[in-house]
């Protein structure tokens, strides 16, 4: 991702709360759920990670490939958790994009700059379009999916949460409408993310 300097700073610690809050997920879930939190906190966390602004750290060439084999191995624990549960599909195409979303951005990598998320500067185009184009059209239907899901879910918040969510009255960590709130906050950032490869 390139972009100015605040840009970079609200990504990153909007998607770092987001993962924190995932991981706060993770005490108060079925096993699934505990899954599916722990899945979107590593997200929320390497997104994080991502739009930190260069100002701050340049990230060695290596670490590029670095986030390109930790969401890859992502991908597949969501590619083989998938045959339980239709939410890791959408777990194996955020892990999918973030591998992508690093090899575009390594040195060499198609960006043709080496840059990372939240570079100043001119932004140059990276990766294929056609599959930028998908994963944006993909994030787009999504966010406004959820967005759409969380209108009655806060609405009616004192009944229990979708299949995984965990008890209602369980606390924080419990809560439907802060953890789809969440998945709207990850789907967001990482349009934003896509938007400005």
């Amino acid at each position: 991702m390139h972009g100015p300097a605040m840009s970079g700073w609200l990504l990153m610690a909007l998607c770092a709360m987001t993962g924190a809050y995932c991981l706060l997920r993770t005490g108060s879930q079925t096993a699934e759920g505990r899954r599916a939190a722990r899945a979107e906190a590593l997200m929320g966390f390497g997104m994080a990670a991502m739009a930190m602004p260069a100002a701050v750290v340049t990230p060695p060439g290596w670490g590029w490939a670095v986030y390109a084999v930790l969401f890859g191995a992502a991908a597949l624990r969501a590619l083989w958790f998938s045959r339980r549960s239709g939410h890791h599909l959408h777990h194996l195409i955020g892990s999918s994009a973030m591998v992508y979303m690093a090899l575009t951005m390594a040195p060499g990598g198609g960006g043709g700059h080496g840059g990372h998320a939240g570079h100043g500067g001119v932004a140059t185009a990276g990766g294929v379009p056609l599959l930028t184009g998908l994963l944006l059209a993909y994030y787009a239907v999504y966010v406004l999916r959820s967005g759409a899901r969380l209108i009655p879910v806060a609405a009616t918040a004192g009944g229990g949460g979708p299949v995984g969510e965990g008890p209602a009255g369980g606390g924080w960590g419990a809560r439907p409408e802060l953890a789809l709130a969440c998945r709207l906050t990850m789907g967001i950032a990482m349009f934003a993310m896509l938007l400005t490869l």
